[in-house]
């Protein structure tokens, strides 16, 4: 992450976040606009197997977001149409339209207090409410390790019917695993925020030969050959639709950039690392203040710092973030609960027993309005911040803490 400059005054802001685009990544990207092939082809192919070396998997299939890959790999786990699966309530919207899309009903999970994403407890009592399920979508929130095993016994599935969704998740480890081989397939985003920033698109990875092969048709509508394929000197022109497909490929564009990038990956996670260790010496100093938990056991991908705003800070949650903001930091929320989203309310209104979130509830309560404040991994936020402040907080103002313990 690096400063901007705004359009007006002489303030640095520092973004929420701004991808930062290695060059090799813009090398790489120039190198195939130049080739005259632009869409799904050779690059493709070679991000695909440099990133199923990263993570360990036998399999990688590039796609166009992780929205998609969570979609595609739903369904190829071939669940009847309304089959039951299991997700969180505090996840991004686009995670639980892939199960609505893939034809399945979501089911709502509540959350653990203090890593903000179900467990296997709270996993059982949704079980206990709605009865037996047919799979669960595994959210690693801001990067922290889920207890996947764990949950899909407390789920009473096995890891075949589970798919993790590893949004957040470029750089986990479960235990000594990386998050990428654990389940019947992981989704992977590569948005413009993310820890390997591409701007869009996704990855699937699994060791499942079946799932591989089902999600490269799906992904170019459900055709036998992509256009690479086919127009390669010497083959043929003809293809069959063989399965209900759609319209989520990545180009060689992208793949060049996100090759590029992973060129830097590991130097880009232990910076990460560094800071979530910086914040949480300053931030120990804040009453009122909560940072994230740190796992027992595996690794974090710090893609978020989140910090939990409670009564005692003195000022509320969107306040907190509206005086950042003129301060020159940005900040941003994670997520707006779902069954608080209009669309959700609707749609699971027939899901009996009424969806019963104590956890989420009580955590509302506090936070005043939501969720949690998630800063972004900022290069400079620890030593700059001094100057990036227009008038001194008064000595009576709870932002007074904040800026003492950050500088």
């Amino acid at each position: 992450m690096k400063l901007v400059q705004p359009e007006s005054g002489s303030q640095p802001r520092i973004p929420f976040a701004k991808a930062e685009i290695s060059a090799e990544a813009q090398a790489a990207s120039a190198r195939v606009l130049a080739s005259g092939w632009i869409t799904t082809g050779p690059e493709v192919v070679e991000f695909e197997r440099d990133f199923a070396a990263l993570v360990g998997a036998e399999h990688a299939i590039a796609v166009s977001s992780c929205t998609a890959a969570i979609e595609i790999a739903l369904r190829a786990l071939r669940l009847p149409r309304g089959a039951k699966v299991l997700t969180s309530v505090m996840t991004f919207c686009g995670a639980v339209h892939a199960i609505v899309h893939a034809g399945l009903e979501p089911v709502l999970v509540d959350i653990n207090a203090g890593t903000l994403m179900p467990d296997a407890d709270t996993v059982a009592d949704a079980v206990r409410r709605v009865g037996p399920v047919d799979a669960m979508v595994v959210i690693h929130f801001a990067g922290f390790p889920a207890p996947v095993e764990e949950m899909a016994a407390a789920a009473g599935l096995p890891l075949s019917r589970v798919v993790e969704d590893a949004a957040h998740a470029v750089g986990t480890k479960v235990g000594t695993d990386w998050v990428g081989t654990l389940s019947a397939a992981t989704c992977f985003s590569f948005y413009a925020t993310k820890n390997l920033p591409i701007g869009e698109g996704g990855m699937i990875t699994t060791d499942d030969s079946d799932v591989a092969a089902y999600a490269r048709q799906v992904r170019i509508h459900g055709m036998s050959h992509d256009a690479w394929k086919r127009y390669l000197p010497g083959a043929g022109w003809r293809y069959g639709v063989e399965v209900a497909g759609i319209k989520a490929n990545m180009t060689d564009v992208q793949a060049a950039i996100g090759r590029g990038q992973l060129q830097h990956f590991l130097d880009w996670q232990d910076r990460r690392q560094g800071l979530a260790e910086a914040f949480d010496r300053r931030l120990s100093r804040i009453a009122g203040l909560t940072g994230p938990q740190w796992p027992d056991q595996g690794l974090h991908a710090w893609h978020l710092y989140v910090v939990q705003v409670m009564p005692e800070f003195g000022i509320g949650r969107d306040e907190f973030i509206s005086r950042l903001a003129e301060r020159g930091v940005d900040c941003s929320v994670h997520f707006i609960p779902l069954h608080h989203q209009p669309y959700f309310e609707q749609l699971l209104a027939t899901q009996a027993p009424q969806i019963s979130m104590r956890s989420t509830a009580q955590l509302l309560k506090e936070w005043a309005d939501g969720a949690q404040v998630s800063s972004a991994e900022l290069r400079t936020i620890l030593t700059d911040v001094r100057q990036r402040a227009r008038f001194a907080p008064g000595r009576h103002d709870p932002l007074h803490a904040w800026w003492e313990a950050m500088l």
